[in-house]
């Protein structure tokens, strides 16, 4: 397969995948004494693929223009407050303590109504898995961690989406990130012209994740357990390719994460104290190095 054609189809997959996280977004973005969504910002129970966890945040009662009790969601699938938290023509609020919120389509006019819209903007989400998954096919190439790349890479932006919104980094995905790398990377090992090594990688995450545990004990509000545990599957992708890949994305996230928090205070959007998500620098960095290292290797 020519390197033109491998990066159309890892661009085709990524835009796949990107449409099918929009949904999960919604309902993992609450805050930590939250149960995940189960319903829309209108009390209608979210249901499909996956049992309701992929697919585009849409909802098809809003679109019909069915009443929130009338499926009886306010009663049985709705999160307390839910409805009430619904907003009007100015965009979907669904009110965590973080102030989160996910705007809709300009325009609209839905009075008390929740528009069926939700979550964040798919053509945007898809369209940067895209360029992510296109981008690794480019460096990588035909070798067989490639496979792990494209898979990992939209959990990656599902992070950092739920990350932004509401400065939280889920256990349901970053554990599994993780325990995806290893094994993933495991299989690849496996199979002839691999560029990594399967030990760095173990060594990697165990290393990355002791690290940053160190930083959260000095400085708990600085750094997060959640920055500890995505720690974990980002040494390991890091550490496929070597140490030097690791200091290299570790060192890129910090500096992003630096530059994004003297940006808000240049702006006068956010003080010295103020808090920002760190997570989706950390995975922007590692991203940066890995890209690196699949180049170099």
């Amino acid at each position: 397969m020519s390197e033109l054609a491998l990066a159309a189809f890892a661009a085709v997959w990524g835009a796949a995948a990107g449409l099918l996280l929009p949904r999960a977004a919604y309902r993992l973005a609450v805050d930590p004494d939250e149960t995940w969504r189960d319903s829309c910002p209108a009390g209608h129970p979210i249901t499909g693929l996956a049992k309701g966890w992929l697919g585009f945040a849409r909802c098809g009662a809003c679109t019909a223009g069915a009443a929130p009790g009338s499926t009886g969601a306010a009663s049985a699938g709705a999160a307390p407050g839910d409805a009430e938290r619904a907003a009007s023509a100015d965009g979907t609020s669904y009110g965590t303590t973080s102030g989160s919120s996910y705007g809709t389509a300009s325009g609209s006019s839905y009075g008390t109504a929740t528009p069926p819209s939700y979550g964040p903007h798919t053509p945007l989400v898809s369209l940067v898995t895209a360029f992510l998954c296109a981008a690794l096919a480019s460096a990588t190439g035909t070798r067989p961690e490639l496979g792990a790349w494209l898979l990992l890479v939209p959990l990656g932006v599902l992070l950092a989406v739920v990350d932004f919104k509401v400065q939280r980094l889920p256990d349901a995905l970053t554990l599994p990130l993780a325990a995806a790398a290893l094994v993933l990377l495991g299989v690849a090992a496996a199979v002839p012209e691999h560029a990594g090594d399967w030990l760095t990688a173990l060594f990697g995450a165990l290393a990355l994740g002791g690290a940053y545990f160190v930083l959260f004990l000095i400085n708990p509000n600085g750094m997060g357990f959640g920055d500890v545990k995505l720690a974990l599957g980002l040494g390991a992708v890091l550490g496929w390719y070597g140490w030097s890949v690791v200091f290299l994305g570790t060192f890129a996230g910090f500096l992003l994460g630096a530059l994004y928090g003297v940006g808000l205070v240049v702006a006068r959007r956010a003080g010295r104290k103020t808090s920002i998500p760190f997570g989706p620098f950390l995975i922007a960095g590692a991203y940066a190095g890995l890209l690196i290292g699949a180049y170099a290797a």
